[in-house]
């Protein structure tokens, strides 16, 4: 929940996860607030930067760069 709401106020423009969807640039992310079952809240997010450099990250994980939706 902390971490939703950090994206949803713009304070938190990154977002980790395990690759396990092959994440790229350009994607849009549909992120749901959920405590315990969906509270009903959510925001949409495009992926702008990826890091994926073993040296940086855990391997089979991103750190993605989440920016505005542009249509």
């Amino acid at each position: 929940m902390q971490y939703f709401q950090a994206v949803y106020d713009g304070t938190k423009t990154f977002e980790v996860r395990k690759n396990d969807r092959s994440y790229a640039v350009g994607d849009v992310l549909v992120l749901k607030e959920w405590d315990v079952e969906y509270t009903g809240s959510g925001i949409v997010k495009t992926v702008t930067y990826m890091l994926d450099n073993p040296i940086y990250v855990k391997d089979g994980y991103v750190i993605m760069g989440l920016g505005e939706v542009v249509e």
